[in-house]
């Protein structure tokens, strides 16, 4: 499996105020018009690679990086970098789902209306477009005026991804976006990630090996900061070349 490189990592190290070294010379190619699943056990860098991706650890003080990424071949830290419109190509959903506090129309119009939509048609259609690419418009479409903290956790995780969507991004982050969903919310989500792959670029972190297994067009096992391994899915989870992965994989660790 070969595709376009869309972001590649180069030597990335990352390390908080504290000293906590979360990431160790990362060095990883995320290819297009793919879900990559980053996997390992808790604190090891998955979290912060996403955000360090979306530019969102400028925000943390006192930290510390070096190394690169690139998107579309251009370095996302360069200076004179335009972090807002890097944060519109690369949209990221967290684990807690977290709506605006105004209706699920408004949630979806946000977005586009700050990037200076104004069109009542051309936002319904965005509305639509996004809610059905979320797999959410059949539950919603009579319900738009609705607050979005009127419907179920795993419907506000939908809402949260159409908003995400409305926007058109190249990349889709997600951080154990179905840590805390039922099943069916859970099945419908990794659905819908198989039908945007077509048209975005993905990278989750799954909320357990069973998800990454299922959804993961290609892998990358993370341990302590240190990226272990990195191959595509069906064979990291089944032929692993790497003991500690195995380990982990096969629930001997983790």
């Amino acid at each position: 499996m070969t595709g376009t490189p869309k972001i590649v990592i180069e030597n990335l190290n990352f390390t908080y105020e504290d000293g906590t070294e979360s990431l160790i010379d990362v060095s990883l190619t995320i290819y297009a018009n793919e879900i990559t699943a980053l996997f390992g056990p808790a604190g090891g860098g998955k979290s912060t690679l996403l955000r360090v991706v979306n530019r969102l650890n400028d925000l943390v003080e006192g930290s510390r990086m070096s190394g690169r990424v690139l998107l579309d071949g251009s370095d996302i830290f360069a200076p004179g970098a335009n972090v807002i419109e890097l944060r519109r190509r690369v949209g990221i959903v967290f684990a807690q789902p977290l709506p605006l506090p105004m209706s699920i129309r408004a949630n979806v119009e946000y977005g586009p209306r700050l990037a200076g939509v104004r069109q009542a048609r051309r936002l319904a259609e965005i509305v639509e477009r996004s809610l059905r690419a979320a797999a959410l418009w059949d539950e919603v479409k009579d319900r738009l005026d609705e607050s979005g903290f009127a419907i179920s956790g795993g419907q506000q995780q939908r809402l949260c991804l159409a908003r995400v969507l409305a926007l058109e991004p190249d990349v889709i982050l997600l951080d154990e976006p179905m840590s805390g969903l039922d099943p069916i919310s859970t099945a419908k989500i990794e659905d819908s990630l198989q039908q945007l792959k077509q048209s975005y670029t993905i990278v989750i972190v799954p909320h357990n090996i069973q998800q990454a297994a299922r959804v993961a067009d290609r892998a990358a096992f993370f341990l302590q900061g240190r990226l272990i391994e990195v191959a595509e899915g069906r064979q990291l989870f089944t032929n692993p070349h790497d003991k500690r992965t195995e380990d982990y994989v096969t629930g001997r660790f983790g």
